[in-house]
């Protein structure tokens, strides 16, 4: 039976008075609905943390701009080779995401900017650095290098070099919890570069039809890897991308950290009780170039300075703490000891092993040529 034609749609003056259901859509034309968690995100949209959760977002996004300044520093020195992608300025997407995940049923993926991630999982810096300087204990052996941090012990999946294969990797991980009915769900992080990747959209097809638990996360540091989403993008509100697969979309503020764990709230309880994927869009920013061999001449120094002076998650959570009465000092001091156990790992980055030459034999899918 052939389905039935769309409902047309009634005159622009009807249109405005006919009744709007809860999820945004007119009743006259149910054939179509844009979908959205933004109203239900708009009307508590800074997450009430206690005092302990407000200075555990500020240590975590302090530990992961500190490592990666140190990791900018080894890279400078020779001591970190090939690509290397920082993470500074977008530190509240992350650990305001994955502050809200259960570590022991969720899963996460990203692509190769991804040290940021695994730090906000409360993997051990020591292992990171490792991984980074190509060393043995590094978590992935010394063979994955900044782009291919991984590991199943924590749930964290990658870590992925191609642009938006993680996605679709994420839509294996999402089918993987439903499944085994383990109550888990996958983030799948990506750019706005990746987000024009046919792949995406096939993820998100598949995803909407099957209703798997998964959160897309597009992280908009506005300029891919150097050219501004406004050049490369018709649609450069990336939240409303999933609007053809019916699913939800939430566009938030990427360095405010309440903010972020806010909307976090919101999107993981949809996709927990059976609704299906989210799509969210985290608008950010990266104070650095697209990876260290990147001058970012693109943009000017006074745009990275505005963002700096007006915008920088950290300094917002500094100020946060300090109208809840906390003293300057005492963040100072804790700086200082996030910038210790930064040293430490670089300290124990640089003093292990090489993995064995015997090494270049192992985990390869053929062993003989």
């Amino acid at each position: 039976m052939a389905k039935k034609p769309a409902a047309r749609k009634a005159p622009a003056k009807s249109r405005a008075a006919s009744k709007v259901s809860e999820t945004g859509s007119s009743i006259e034309d149910p054939d179509f609905i844009l979908h959205s968690l933004q109203e239900e995100f708009e009307a508590a949209k800074s997450f009430v943390a206690n005092d302990e959760q407000m200075l555990e977002f500020y240590r975590q996004m302090l530990l992961i701009r500190r490592f990666e300044e140190k990791a900018g520093q080894l890279y400078g020195l020779g001591l970190i080779g090939g690509f290397c992608h920082l993470y500074i300025g977008q530190e509240a997407v992350a650990i305001g995401l994955q502050s809200a995940l259960d570590n022991d049923r969720d899963s996460v993926i990203t692509g190769y900017r991804d040290h940021g991630h695994m730090l906000a999982y409360g993997i051990d810096p020591k292992v990171i650095m490792a991984e980074l300087t190509g060393r043995e204990a590094g978590i992935s052996g010394g063979k994955g290098g900044s782009m291919h941090m991984f590991s199943t012990e924590h749930k964290f999946y990658g870590g992925h070099g191609i642009v938006g294969a993680q996605v679709a990797l994420g839509g294996g991980l999402a089918l993987a919890h439903q499944y085994n009915e383990d109550g888990g769900l996958c983030l799948a992080y990506f750019g706005d570069g990746a987000a024009n990747q046919g792949q995406v959209y096939e993820t998100f097809n598949m995803a909407a039809l099957w209703k798997l638990p998964i959160v897309f996360v597009v992280e908009d540091n506005q300029y891919a890897m150097g050219t501004a989403s406004s050049r490369s993008s018709a649609e450069t509100r990336f939240h409303r991308r999933g609007t053809a697969f019916r699913i939800p979309g939430m566009e938030v503020d990427g360095m405010n950290v309440l903010e972020v764990r806010a909307a976090a709230e919101v999107a993981f309880k949809h996709v927990r009780e059976g609704n299906g994927p989210v799509l969210m869009e985290l608008n950010t920013y990266r104070y650095r170039g697209h990876s260290m061999s990147d001058p970012a001449k693109y943009r000017t120094r006074d745009e990275v300075q505005e963002q700096r002076d007006n915008h920088d998650p950290i300094e917002r959570m500094k100020s946060v703490l300090i109208e809840a009465g906390h003293d300057e000092a005492d963040l100072k001091a804790i700086d200082k000891g996030i910038r210790k156990i930064v040293t430490e790992a670089a300290d124990f980055s640089e003093n292990s092993p090489e993995p064995q030459p015997a090494e270049l034999y192992t985990d390869i899918l053929v062993e003989k040529y």
